[in-house]
């Protein structure tokens, strides 16, 4: 099933399920179990797409891939390496991402990411794939030399529109067997596997769930692969991500 939170061509935001290139209007938000389809459909090319949740916030997975953790020079950890970003990073698909006045390099990081269904806390790996609600893409965007210079990774990673997710979430399918690109101005910049994670799905979430509790809409990014770079304004950003689909922006 594919999920989209959307604005209608009244500019009230509305949720529908994607079928056939066409959207069923739902009668809630998909995070609620009460939600149910109505017989209202509308084409895709009447709305406009928004990030498909309002997390309350976003967890991120830092060195999930070895050659990334080659690539940025650090050695790799005991546990997986965590870090926020803001709700007010996230952006929706064709939105533009804004360059900080006081960053001279901002760098692109494509990324699965999942999706929160039920609250999660202190659960096991089992029960935390329980509380998926699904997958979509992410950009995990990054001043890079910002990022460098405090020595940790707040400000770097936290600026507005520095989180870029959608354009809709996909349910039931396996996280571990998925190709992860992204394309700069149309050539491959970064290119792997989810099977590639030093640390699964299953794990992260139990990982997280001893520190803190997530709740329906909060968004967990996964880690970047190998191949992490530079943006310039202008650019085209889009994240392809098997069966999930592509996540498009561009840089301000």
């Amino acid at each position: 099933m594919k999920y989209v939170r959307f604005m209608n061509s009244d500019n009230a935001i509305c949720y529908g399920l994607i079928q056939e290139e066409k959207i069923q209007l739902l009668d809630r938000n998909f995070l609620d179990p009460l939600c149910k389809p109505t017989n209202a459909w509308l084409s895709l090319d009447e709305v406009t797409l928004l990030a498909p949740v309002q997390p309350s916030k976003v967890i991120c997975v830092g060195l999930n891939y070895a050659l990334h953790v080659k690539e940025m020079n650090h050695s790799l950890s005991e546990e997986p390496v965590l870090f926020m970003k803001p709700p007010s990073c996230v952006i929706g698909p064709d939105s533009e991402i804004i360059y900080p006045k006081i960053s001279q390099q901002v760098d692109y990081e494509a990324e699965l990411a999942i999706v929160i269904g039920t609250t999660i806390k202190d659960v096991s790996e089992a029960e935390a794939t329980k509380g998926i609600f699904g997958y979509t893409c992410a950009n995990d965007v990054t001043a890079r030399d910002l990022q460098k210079k405090d020595g940790q990774w707040t400000r770097g990673k936290s600026f507005d529109t520095f989180c870029p997710i959608g354009p809709w979430i996909v349910t039931d399918i396996d996280p571990s067997q998925l190709d992860v690109q992204l394309l700069l101005n149309g050539v491959v910049k970064q290119s792997s596997n989810t099977r590639n994670f030093i640390t699964s799905v299953p794990k992260l979430l139990s990982f997280i769930s001893q520190v803190m509790t997530l709740v329906p809409g909060d968004v967990v990014l996964t880690g970047t692969p190998e191949g992490v770079g530079p943006m310039q304004p202008g650019d085209e950003i889009i994240v392809k991500i098997q069966t999930i689909g592509q996540l498009r922006n561009t840089l301000k």
